[in-house]
């Protein structure tokens, strides 16, 4: 099949999971043609089977605003139409699942089928805001196939837009074979010389992901045991984040790495992964941290339950309860019997569930079927 992929190419979970899909579906001899603003992060290796496409922004005057949905329609029908693609598979609704029908309409009856990926905000946050709810509706109804990337997801589209179409889940995936909890002494001794205990937040630090809860709950971690927080990615709560290790005092053992490419390396030297969000609609990051071994402290919202089994492979909190996750984190750093267990079950948990191999397939059937109509 010849697959036509917009995704967000930033730092984020649903840019992640569009490139990583689109990798493996070339490694099933599928082409793959992705097309947006920039390359996407995690596309670094050339592959004969993936295209990339920019989109190329009007300049003009009279337009006070870039129309990147404009841009982007236009150059999803050129790719259509030179290479004769089977799908649009975009990633994020808005504007991408517009711009796929506006291109779908320009390359006429015979164009492309659209499947569109739901991860999380487009639908509870962007979507269902009153200026977009229309339009982002009249896009899932215009697609021929809609995905969710958890089943909290797919009931929370089903309550917002009161849709009744069909939509399947498929959830995120990982490389169990790239995130691996294997140790790293050396990375280990650099990032905790005194063989302090390791814990890590990874995020996009938008608000959402409550990064300063982060902070809070390895401040109280930190008067009990020595310990040091990495905190992985970046964004708008970053300097609030920082500002509060500096306040409480912990700024010494706050170490903040920025965007990383090679995540998988840092995963695997943690011995917890802190994820206080306020929202997930899925929660990648807690799954690449199951995947190496580490034990998730999270908070009980939207599709996290689905990934991370509470008082298994991690502990479920809710939203805020700073010394409750505190205090599950140090029943874990203090008891060196029960972490292995829920290291072991952590990795068992991506094994068995989350798999590359297990989902892609399953996205691979998914086009053939809306291929048959």
């Amino acid at each position: 099949m010849r697959i036509g992929v917009t995704c967000y190419p930033t730092y984020g979970g649903s840019g992640v999971v569009a490139t990583e899909l689109g990798k493996a579906m070339a490694q099933r001899q599928h082409q793959i043609h992705f097309i947006s603003y920039s390359l996407p992060f995690r596309l670094q290796h050339y592959d004969e089977r993936i295209f990339f496409h920019e989109v190329e922004m009007v300049n003009y005057p009279l337009l006070e605003h870039s129309p990147y949905t404009i841009a982007l329609a236009a150059k999803m029908s050129e790719v259509g139409a030179q290479v004769g693609l089977d799908f649009f598979h975009v990633h994020y609704a808005i504007p991408h699942a517009v711009s796929a029908f506006l291109a779908r309409a320009i390359l006429g009856a015979k164009g492309p089928r659209i499947i569109t990926t739901l991860h999380g905000t487009d639908i509870t946050l962007v979507g269902r805001d009153r200026s977009l709810f229309s339009m982002t509706r009249f896009a899932l109804e215009q697609s021929d196939g809609v995905t969710c990337v958890s089943e909290y997801l797919l009931q929370k589209t089903r309550e917002v837009f009161h849709l009744d179409r069909p939509m399947k889940v498929i959830p995120n995936f990982v490389d169990t074979r790239r995130f691996l909890p294997e140790p790293r002494p050396t990375l280990r001794e650099h990032l905790a010389p005194r063989g302090e205990r390791i814990l890590v937040h990874l995020s996009n630090f938008r608000s959402v992901k409550r990064a300063p809860d982060a902070v809070r709950v390895f401040a109280k971690v930190r008067a009990r045991l020595p310990a040091r927080l990495l905190l992985i990615g970046d964004g708008q709560d970053r300097p609030e984040a920082l500002h509060l290790a500096e306040t409480l005092g912990v700024e010494s053992d706050v170490i903040f790495l920025g965007k990383q490419d090679d995540v998988e390396s840092l995963l695997a030297v943690a011995d917890l992964l802190l994820l206080p969000s306020a929202d997930e609609a899925f929660g990648l990051a807690a799954l690449e941290g199951l995947s190496c071994g580490v034990p998730v402290i999270a908070t009980a919202v939207g599709g996290v339950p689905e990934v991370v089994e509470d008082g298994r492979c991690g502990f479920l909190l809710s939203v805020g309860d700073v010394d409750g996750m505190a205090d599950a984190a140090l029943a874990l750093l203090t008891d060196s019997a029960r972490q292995a267990e829920f290291r072991a079950a952590a990795r068992r948990r991506a094994l068995e569930h989350y798999d590359t191999a297990l989902i892609v397939p399953q996205y691979e059937a998914y086009y053939r079927d809306v291929l048959a109509g």
